[in-house]
Formats: structure tokens, sequence, C-alpha cells
């Protein structure tokens, strides 16, 4: 195992000084869940491999390690165990006496009990962890226990679902200051338009308004007090503006593997309004976005910049290779979206080619067959 990009999570990624409290999680297999052999090796791995943080980290700081079962969904909130070690019991005890928690937990909550909730975060912040390590196969990204520990707590938050031992010798070997640069770069074009087209070979072509939606930089660099970002590192992205986009998106590959044959999604308003396609994944899909009317929303757009990413089959890196782009159901209420709602999953699309509208109808191409033009 290369350990070297693990000290650098430490060391350079998040900077974590010796008196800094850090919380270093992972989610372990649940008998009920249905994995290939693969899948199973690469899980396993994802324990050794925050098992070796934990090793590495307690030479540098005050390090608080957790173990729980797999909610067997990216977006679902973690266990109140987990909000406990991270806010402080404190935090969790006076949320549940105010009847808040669960709300929480379901994202059923509304926006007079938000604020109410970070009201109580904010007065007893002191006692959230300065540092998170997020290393369980299902992300957390999209909830609000990421969301409120970075905006109300100010803790820097490592987001690393669905890692694979093989990042260590590929994509996170990226030169962050480089990464940084070029995601900057394009940040500055996405701020300026104010309509999106994209379109790839294979038949995908959406269209939709980003209006003054702000554009975020995730690039690894993960210092400043209320950081987040996804290691491996390396993406542009935003959140569309709800209703908003049309168009057909032409699907080929799942989070972790190529599609048999691709999915075709219809988009009308908004949201998928129907899935073509004979492909299996289509009716595991279909009955999540089922689920809830919100898990159908268009939710994200996001630009690969990392030149070292390169694995297709994980969309952890894949959504970072550079000339990638990616799109997302579900929830975007922690970007500066509207949806709320217990699921996130993003698709890859390579070779695309990208459209901006400015205010002024000026149309500038960021993206041409997967070269980035600016």
């Amino acid at each position: 195992m290369n350990i070297e990009p693990l000290e650098n999570i430490l060391r350079i990624n998040l900077k974590v000084k010796p008196h800094e409290k850090v919380l270093l999680f992972t989610d372990l297999i649940k008998d009920e869940e249905k994995l290939s052999e693969h899948e199973k090796r690469r899980r396993k791995a994802l324990k050794d491999i925050a098992l070796k943080v934990r090793e590495i980290g307690e030479n540098y700081c005050k390090l608080i390690y957790f173990e729980y079962p797999a909610t067997g969904s990216h977006g679902i909130e973690p266990p109140k165990e987990l909000w406990s070690l991270a806010f402080g019991k404190k935090i969790i005890d006076k949320l549940n006496d105010k009847g808040l928690f669960n709300k929480l937990i379901l994202k059923k909550i509304s926006k007079r009990e938000l604020f109410e909730v970070k009201r109580v975060i904010r007065q007893h912040k002191a006692d959230a962890v300065n540092a998170v390590i997020a290393l369980s196969n299902f992300s957390t990204s999209h909830t609000n226990f990421r969301d409120l520990l970075t905006k109300c707590c100010g803790t820097r938050y490592a987001s690393m679902p669905l890692f694979d031992p093989s990042m260590l010798d590929g994509a996170m070997k990226a030169d962050w200051k480089e990464v940084h640069k070029r995601s900057e770069e394009i940040k500055k074009f996405l701020d300026r338009v104010k309509k999106i087209r994209i379109q790839t070979p294979n038949g995908t072509n959406i269209t939709f308004k980003k209006g003054n939606r702000k554009v975020h930089v995730d690039s690894g660099i993960l210092t400043r007090k209320g950081s987040f970002g996804n290691l491996p590192a390396g993406e542009v992205f935003l959140a569309p503006i709800e209703n908003t986009a049309e168009g057909t998106l032409v699907v080929e590959w799942a989070p972790t593997r190529k599609l048999e044959s691709p999915l075709i999604m219809s988009v009308k308003k908004g949201k998928v309004a129907s899935i073509e396609g004979t492909e299996p994944y289509k009716e595991e899909l279909e009955k999540k976005l089922n689920e809830r009317e919100e898990n159908k929303n268009i939710a994200e757009l996001g630009i690969g910049t990392n030149d070292k990413a390169s694995k297709p089959d994980n969309i952890l890196e894949s959504e970072k290779i550079l000339g990638t782009v990616h799109i997302a159901l579900g929830d975007n209420s922690s970007f500066g979206g509207k949806v709320r709602t217990p699921f996130h999953q993003d698709f890859i699309f390579f070779e695309p080619t990208v459209f901006g509208l400015t205010d002024k109808n000026e149309e500038i191409k960021i993206l041409e067959k997967g070269i980035l033009l600016i």
C-alpha cells in the first residue's frame, strides 16, 4: 500500500495540527448487501485503508475512529453515534429534547426548524471536531451531517466514498496546486454564464439554466475553516436551477461498472421523466427514483479537472477525470440548490462538448469532445 497519499491527507489536504480533533470513520458491509466478489474485496480494503489512516493519524493529531453498518445508499444520514462524536453529545441531546434530531435524520425538517438547529449548534460549536476524514463506502457529502459540520462549526471535511486502493497510485498522486489552478480557471468562465448546454457523441443533449447559482471548486485543498471536498479531488460543480433542465441523458456507466447497454433518460422540467433500455440497472434506478419525486431532480453539473484520474468504473474517481462531465440526480441542498432528499447519484459522461451562454447572449465553448478550451 502506497501510504504517502494517506499521509498527505493529514499533512497537505487537511493540514491538521497536533492539538486538533479529527474524526475518521468508515462503514461496514451489512449481511443483506448483495455484492460481487470484486466489490467485497474493495469494501474490505476500504476498512484496511481506514485503519492505516488511523495508525498514521495518531502521530499527527487527536484522532477519533468510528465504524458503523453501511446505510445502503449515498446521501442517507449517518447514525446518531457518529453525530455525537462529531458535534459533541451536548448538541445532540439538546436537538433530541427539542424534537429536532429525528427530523434532521429523515431530512423532513422545515426551514424554521433548521434555523433553530443551526442556532443550537453554533452555541456549542467549540465541542465539534476540527476535521473529518469520511472513508465510508456510502457518501455523506450531501447530508445534513456534513452541511452543518462545515457551515456551522467550520469543520474541514474530506469525503472519500467508494474509495479504491488503486487510487493511491493514480488520482491521489495529483499535484493539488495544479488541480486548484485549473479548476479556478474553469470557474471563472462558468461564473459568467447563465445557461449551459451539454452534448456528447453517444447522444446526450441537455440544457439548463444556471442563473446566478454559485460555482464550487473541489481541488483537494481543504485547509480553510469549513472547507469541504472529495479525495481524490478535481472538479468544478454547481446546482442547475430547478425545473429548467430539458433534453436527453445517455448513460453508459453505473457508479461502479460499465452498463451492458446504455440507458436513455428523458429529462423534462428539471426531472427524469422516463428511462428506456434493457440494462438490468434500469430496474434498480427506477425503484430509487420512484421512492420520492425529489430523487428525479437534475441536481448537479460537474466538470472533471484531475489529470491523474483515469478509472471509469468508480464514480468517486471517474467524475474527476480531466475533460469529463458528470450529472447528478437527487439532493443539491448542500451546494446551492433547493432540493433536499436522502439520495444523490452521479453519472459520468465522456467526450462532452460544453457551451455556456452569458446574459449578453455571448456563447462560450468550455469543452469540445473532452478537450478543455480555456
